[in-house]
C-alpha cells in the first residue's frame, strides 16, 4: 500500500468514527482520490510529506483546464459511467465545487498535521476561492397551485406527493427528512415534527399549519389502509422512499403543467415566503438546520425587485400615518 493511500485511508477511519453522513464520507473520499491519482500521475509523487501548496494550486488549475468529468480515480469506470457522452462534460467547473475540492483537502491535510503524520503544512496558507452565490430559483405561487391542483389524489403515489409537496412548503424540510418522517416524530398537539439531521445527527422541530395538520391526519388514515410501514411517507410496499423516486415524480408532475420544479427550490419557496411574511433570521435558522443565522442569511439575502417592493409596502414609515 501506498503512503497516500495508507493515510487516506486512516482519514477515512477517522471521519467514520466521528459519524459523518455517507454523503460527507463519500464526498471526501471522491476528491481525496483523484488529488491522489494526479499527484502519482503528474508528479510522481505517493508520498504524502512530499505534498506542497504549489501543488495543490496546480491541481486546481488543471482541473479548470480540463472541466467537468475529464478527471477520474479509476479509468475502467470510463466503460461503465460514459462521461465522454454528457452533454456537459468538459464545460467550466464551478467555483462552488472548486471551493469544496479545496476544503476537503485542506480537512485531509490539517488532519494529518495534528495527527504529527507531516512536518509542514502544505495547506496552512493555501486560499480560499470565494464562489459566486447565485440567485435561487423560485417558484411562482400560481405555478405551485396549478402543479398541486393536477396531481391526482384519487391514487396512492399522487396522493403521496401532493401531501409531501405541501408538507416542505409549509414546513421547509429537506426531501431527505421527509422521507424518514416516522407517525411518532409527529406531534399534534403542538403541530411540529422531530427532524433529526442526517449530517450532524443534531435534532430539531419544524412546525406545520393548522390547516396542513388535518391533512397530515387524513393522509395518515389513508396510509394505514395500505401500509403498516413505520414511515409515514412509504413505498406502497411499506419500505422507505427513494429520495431520486420523490424527484423524479415530481420532476414529471411538473412537466405536465409546464413548471420546471426540484424539491429543494420548495424548502427555498418556504424560506423566502417565512422571510417575507414577517419571519426572522433566527427562527428560521433554527427551522431550517443552519448551523447559524449567518449562514441563512447568506443563502437567502437575494431577494428579487418584486420581493422588496412587496416587503416595502408592508412596512413604509409613511404608509401608516393617517396625515
Amino acid at each position: 500500500m501506498e503512503n497516500f493511500e495508507f493515510h487516506l485511508d486512516n482519514f477515512m477511519l477517522y471521519c467514520e468514527s466521528k459519524n459523518l453522513s455517507r454523503k460527507t464520507l463519500s464526498s471526501y473520499e471522491q476528491t481525496l482520490k483523484l488529488f491522489q491519482f494526479y499527484m502519482e500521475r503528474e508528479h510522481s509523487i505517493t508520498e504524502v510529506s512530499d505534498v506542497r501548496s504549489g501543488h495543490v494550486r496546480m491541481y486546481i488549475k488543471y482541473l479548470r483546464d480540463r472541466g467537468k468529468y475529464t478527471v477520474v480515480s479509476n479509468e475502467r469506470s470510463l466503460n461503465v459511467n460514459y462521461p465522454d457522452r454528457r452533454t456537459d462534460t468538459g464545460k467550466d467547473i464551478s467555483d462552488t465545487t472548486i471551493s469544496n475540492y479545496i476544503r476537503n483537502i485542506k480537512v485531509f491535510f490539517n488532519f494529518l498535521y495534528t495527527e504529527r503524520e507531516i512536518q509542514n503544512n502544505p495547506v496552512q496558507k493555501l486560499e480560499n476561492i470565494k464562489p459566486n452565490r447565485k440567485k435561487k430559483p423560485l417558484l411562482k405561487r400560481e405555478e405551485i397551485i396549478r402543479m398541486l391542483k393536477q396531481m391526482d389524489t384519487s391514487t396512492f403515489h399522487e396522493y403521496r406527493l401532493w401531501m409531501q409537496t405541501r408538507l416542505i412548503l409549509d414546513t421547509g424540510l429537506r426531501i431527505g427528512e421527509c422521507c424518514n418522517v416516522k407517525p411518532e416524530d409527529i406531534d399534534f398537539k403542538y403541530n411540529s415534527i422531530l427532524v433529526t439531521n442526517p449530517k450532524n445527527k443534531k435534532e430539531r422541530y419544524v412546525y406545520f399549519s393548522f390547516k396542513l395538520g388535518r391533512e397530515l391526519k387524513r393522509w395518515l388514515k389513508y396510509r394505514d389502509r395500505f401500509s403498516d410501514s413505520e414511515y409515514v411517507f412509504p413505498t406502497i410496499r411499506g419500505t422507505k422512499q427513494d429520495i431520486r423516486n420523490f424527484e423524479r415524480a415530481l420532476r414529471k408532475s411538473g412537466e405536465r403543467v409546464g413548471v420546471r420544479v426540484h424539491p429543494h427550490q420548495l424548502r427555498n419557496n418556504f424560506a423566502k415566503f417565512y422571510l417575507l411574511n414577517g419571519g426572522d433570521w433566527v427562527s428560521l435558522s433554527r427551522i431550517l438546520g443552519h448551523s447559524s443565522a449567518e449562514v441563512t442569511q447568506k443563502h437567502y439575502l437575494d431577494f428579487t425587485e418584486d420581493e422588496i417592493r412587496i416587503k416595502y409596502n408592508d412596512h413604509s414609515p409613511i404608509q401608516g400615518l393617517d396625515i
